[in-house]
């Protein structure tokens, strides 16, 4: 699509040097709809690439949300943290 847009473009400015330098009123119409024609596309391109944006991350949030973590858990209970006693009661020990 923006390629499109690009050739629209070049043609409506070959259309416009055509336009000034022969003094033609068709051509100089030629130049404004390849122009309007190009902006047009430009728009659209805009509004595609903005909708397939949104729907990509609202997409990945889906899919973060809603995942669940069982890992972690067993993964806490594997190392041994609930065996371990708390930072005050070692304190403790250490100082009678």
């Amino acid at each position: 699509m923006l390629i499109v847009a690009l050739v629209m473009a070049v043609i409506g400015l070959a259309a416009l040097v055509t336009a000034v330098v022969t003094s033609n009123e068709i051509i100089a119409w030629v130049c404004i709809g390849a122009s309007v024609i190009g902006v047009v596309l430009l728009i659209v391109d805009a509004l595609r690439e903005r909708s397939r944006r949104d729907t990509t991350s609202a997409a990945a949030e889906d899919t973060e949300s809603d995942a669940d973590y069982p890992d972690e858990a067993a993964g806490d209970e594997a190392a041994g943290e609930e065996d371990a006693p708390p930072a005050d009661e070692t304190k403790s020990e250490t100082s009678q």
